[in-house]
């Protein structure tokens, strides 16, 4: 593995930051609809905002070179006027130049989801003027940070997010319209190109992509139906991201198919031309699964997500195009629901490899489970088996030609899981969120990446599994 290869781990800002109202940070949308829903909060999350420096001493000593995290928009930009709340920026300062001095690179993403409530409440990404309001927050975040910084990332997941906020409606602001999806979705891949035009113009040191909820397409069989609803499956899952985030346009076919059902018209020429000039540098791909296929055969649109792991399925079906196999006797699934399938990672690298011709990250990779952190160190042998097989995928695509040039464990420490709060854990670290100072335990697996980072992954057992 090359040297230069970054071995590190991600966070977000809302899941491990905590301080959910210190220091003149203001709402976020996800603190209004959490509090208001009276549902498990990341007020406190991993308390990062007070940990930072044992964190990254403990990212250092186990090995790793490279840490992603998130900047928060409510904690750097106080309302709609732009106001810079220096507190803010003197927090993240003080983090980067922590990875700096501990010879970490700093893996900068722009957007992870906590959209600022003075924006929300304007219609957030339904409103065109956030796209703009973004591309102004992003150039303080250069300014502001851009000496400590040479990998930046706009967006984390764009699909998620907007696929679960106003489409499938388990995230805020917890609409079911599709109409309202794709008019989010333009302004969320517009915003995404104004961040890549003014890092570009104002010539900032380093690179800039975007990260995506990765999930490679297969299908039940070869049969011509099942390829064309595999096509409507990338459209729905891959390509409205990263087509136009890498090649500048939107799939043709995916607006030829909308336009028949709902209003385009907030499609603006001059704003398509902004999204052909700025694409990115590289692609970062957080892959948890890939999405086995079968052709529609009848209903209405249903989208499930299991935020509990109680045994509840996903279900996904978008009537007219497609639907989702869950229950492939083949596959092995988790308590959410999520199929773990490295030949999947492994074929996608390559798909995308082939398709853009772009660096490549795995920028989150890991496996959510229940454990008891009440132990002196938690064995996690799955979490073992799950980072191994996904990084022997990695490196097999990486013998095929890929250009990957980093890994990113999901995540860094447990952390606070959105929906499905604190009890799905991911992290390398554990994290005791009963005990008064949040006390934290590196896992089995902590240990075993530091050494298969230290072989530059010799380590790892090789396989096969095509």
């Amino acid at each position: 593995m090359n040297k230069d290869f970054l071995w590190g781990s991600a966070t977000a800002s809302y899941q491990c930051e905590g301080a959910w109202n210190l220091d003149d940070k203001v709402e976020s949308m996800w603190d209004v609809y959490l509090h208001e829903n009276n549902l498990e909060n990341g007020d406190n999350a991993s308390d990062f905002y007070h940990h930072f420096e044992e964190d990254l001493l403990q990212l250092k000593n186990g090995g790793q070179n490279a840490f992603r995290m998130s900047l928060a928009w409510p904690r750097i930009i106080k309302n709609k006027e732009g106001e810079v709340n220096s507190k803010g920026v003197d927090f993240y300062r003080k983090i980067l130049q922590c990875c700096l001095d501990k010879d970490i690179t700093p893996f900068v993403t722009i957007y992870h989801w906590d959209l600022p409530q003075y924006w929300e409440e304007t219609g957030g990404w339904l409103n065109n003027e956030v796209s703009y309001a973004y591309q102004k927050y992003a150039k303080i975040c250069f300014e502001k940070f851009g000496d400590l910084v040479d990998l930046w990332v706009t967006f984390n997941e764009p699909k998620w997010f907007v696929s679960s906020g106003y489409l499938i409606g388990n995230y805020p602001p917890a609409h079911k319209n599709p109409q309202e999806m794709i008019i989010a979705a333009y302004h969320v891949m517009l915003a995404s190109a104004l961040g890549v035009k003014i890092f570009k113009e104002g010539g900032y040191k380093g690179q800039i992509g975007i990260v995506h909820s990765f999930t490679p397409v297969n299908g039940v069989d070869d049969s011509l139906e099942t390829r064309i609803a595999m096509r409507y499956a990338d459209n729905y899952c891959n390509n409205w991201i990263l087509d136009p985030a890498c090649q500048g346009e939107f799939p043709i076919d995916l607006l030829s198919e909308l336009n028949k059902k709902f209003d385009l018209s907030f499609i603006n020429i001059k704003e398509l031309d902004v999204i052909k000039e700025n694409t990115v540098d590289f692609i970062g791909l957080n892959y948890y699964a890939r999405a086995l296929i079968r052709p529609y055969s009848n209903g209405e649109t249903v989208l499930v997500a299991n935020n509990s792991g109680n045994g509840g399925s996903n279900k996904v079906i978008i009537k007219g195009w497609f639907e989702q196999v869950f229950d492939d006797p083949d596959a092995i699934y988790t308590e959410w629901g999520t199929e773990i399938c490295p030949l999947g990672l492994e074929q996608g690298l390559k798909e995308v490899w082939n398709k853009y011709h772009l660096p490549l990250y795995i920028s989150e990779n890991g496996i959510g489970v229940r454990e008891d952190v009440t132990v002196d160190e938690v064995q996690d042998d799955y979490r073992i088996s799950y980072m191994n097989d996904h990084i022997a995928a990695m490196m097999n695509a990486m013998d095929d030609g890929v250009d990957m040039r980093g890994y990113f464990a999901w995540s860094t420490f447990d952390l606070y899981s959105w929906k499905n709060g604190c009890e799905k854990r991911y992290g390398l670290v554990a994290i005791d969120f009963d005990t008064p100072n949040l006390l934290r335990k590196p896992k089995k697996s902590y240990y075993w990446y530091k050494e298969i980072i230290e072989s530059k992954g010799k380590k790892i057992e090789r396989k096969r599994w095509d």
